[in-house]
């Protein structure tokens, strides 16, 4: 179980230094940004994992094994830099998902392991899924992910809950992982797959509707006195703007 855990944890390392080598290139980084954002990505979860929970030292320094696995694939792009512009834009949010799946169920398996209470061990595994992806989109000038209204805390919850019930019902630590890692990467691929959002609550203008022109020759006095009728102020009201009004909104200004 524990080299199970481990190797999972150096797959997500991977997995999400690489999303971060990509953003680099998006963003026309030099080799040093792209090893910052690699490494805030891969290991900045976990760290602000370990100091939240107390352990000391952290992950990475009791284990540097993780620094040289960061140092490695940077260089790999780096080698193979003229290949990473072939990678499709779909990549990067896919390679995302398993790393935010491989990360939850880590986050929370080393809550469980220090007696955390379950809730404690499911935020433990959501801090962990997106704080280095959150920490590598503003570094990159992008608004985090997790910000947004797409299905991405979401996801990582519902794969905290998933592992922690099932570690609850003395499920198989095998199977625990792999029901786990399903929630997690099947909700945020459906997301992307199908666009999936979730309702957003946004600041909306009400206009009122004009008032007929009177039929008369006589203007009605306005409560300056003065004729014509007296204007009427626009109304701001706080609207849920549901996925589906999202979608619509989205179609029309394409098509403007």
């Amino acid at each position: 179980m524990t080299a199970l855990v481990y190797w999972l944890d150096m797959a997500g390392v991977v997995v999400f230094a690489l999303s971060g080598v990509i953003l680099a290139c998006r963003s026309r980084m030099d080799p040093f940004g792209m090893l910052v954002l690699a490494a805030v990505t891969g290991i900045g979860g976990g760290t602000l994992r370990d100091l939240v929970l107390g352990v000391r030292p952290v992950f990475w320094v009791a284990d540097p094994t993780y620094l040289w696995v960061i140092l490695g694939t940077v260089g790999l792009s780096i080698v193979g830099f003229h290949y990473i512009h072939r990678l499709s834009r779909v990549f990067l949010p896919v390679a995302d998902a398993f790393g935010l799946a491989l990360f939850t169920v880590i986050g929370a398996h080393k809550a469980l392991q220090l007696e955390a209470p379950g809730v404690v061990a499911v935020l433990m595994g959501l801090l962990t899924g997106v704080a280095g992806g959150m920490v590598r989109d503003v570094l990159a000038r992008r608004v985090p992910m997790v910000l947004r209204q797409e299905v991405y805390a979401t996801a990582s919850i519902a794969g905290g809950i998933a592992y922690v019930g099932l570690g609850a019902l003395e499920v198989m630590p095998g199977i625990a992982i792999g029901l786990a890692l399903a929630v997690t990467l099947g909700l945020r691929l459906a997301a992307i797959h199908w666009g999936l959002t979730l309702p957003v609550f946004a600041w909306v203008t009400i206009h009122p509707p004009r008032e007929p022109a009177p039929s008369s020759g006589a203007e009605p006095l306005s409560g300056d006195g003065q004729g014509g009728p007296s204007p009427v102020r626009p109304k701001v009201r706080v609207r849920m703007i549901s996925p589906r009004q999202q979608r619509g909104q989205r179609r029309r200004q394409r098509d403007r």
